[in-house]
């Protein structure tokens, strides 16, 4: 009882949250755990056609304290379409439900919101907005080898993308599932790789695949 009520004060701030959000447009959701100090990573992924196509590069911020993970991204998307690219900003809040140092499955309840201006960068203007907003629980097992630490994971959530603009507003929901694999060898270096879908109603369902380079730093107490 004392767990889930936690969770739900999380997941009440996460969702009123001001709009900094981590996974944003293009980029999969990374939902594996709350970390182990503090890591920086950097990705890069191509979405499909129905997700704008093009590479998008971002860099993210992560760190953990106890039960409790944030991350901060900033990421460029440069699409294939007209228009050019668009620049976002994000932030994600996690707490552990399950896990542990000698419990190598962990559950991890996620919220963020990615705030970004389709063809205006992030000024604040007149035309439109777009809010990209997901909560979900992640699944991931620590698989451990003298070497590194193979961790695979999977995330369903609730994906809600909002728009605002001067002819109105518009809000999607729909269910998205994302999933990798993350490689961590002892000094703090590591490898991944993650895809994501979102299964969109009467729409081709955006997808997008990322890879990247990350180092964590481990700090006492963290």
């Amino acid at each position: 009882m004392r767990h889930s009520v936690r969770a739900a004060v999380v997941l009440a701030l996460t969702l009123g949250a001001s709009p900094v959000r981590a996974q944003n447009p293009g980029l999969p959701v990374y939902n594996f755990g709350v970390p182990r100090g503090i890591g920086v990573y950097g990705d890069v992924a191509f979405p499909n056609d129905a997700a704008g196509s093009g590479t998008v590069y971002g860099v993210t911020g992560r760190a953990g304290f106890g039960p409790i993970g944030v991350t901060a991204t900033l990421s460029s998307f440069n699409s294939d379409a007209p228009g050019g690219g668009d620049v976002s900003v994000g932030g994600t809040l996690n707490y552990k439900l399950l896990g542990g140092p000698l419990v190598p499955l962990s559950v991890t309840l996620q919220g963020g919101i990615s705030y970004f201006k389709p063809g205006e960068g992030l000024l604040p203007g007149t035309k439109t907005t777009a809010y990209h907003v997901p909560v979900g629980l992640g699944f991931a097992l620590v698989i451990p080898n003298p070497v590194l630490s193979i961790r695979p994971w999977l995330a369903p959530r609730v994906d809600v993308s909002y728009r605002k603009s001067d002819a109105g507003s518009n809000t999607d929901t729909n269910f998205g599932l994302s999933g990798g694999l993350e490689l961590n060898l002892l000094n703090g270096f590591g490898v991944h790789a993650a895809y994501d879908r979102v299964f969109a109603k009467d729409l081709a369902d955006p997808s997008t695949f990322g890879i990247g380079v990350h180092y964590t730093f481990r700090v006492p107490g963290l």
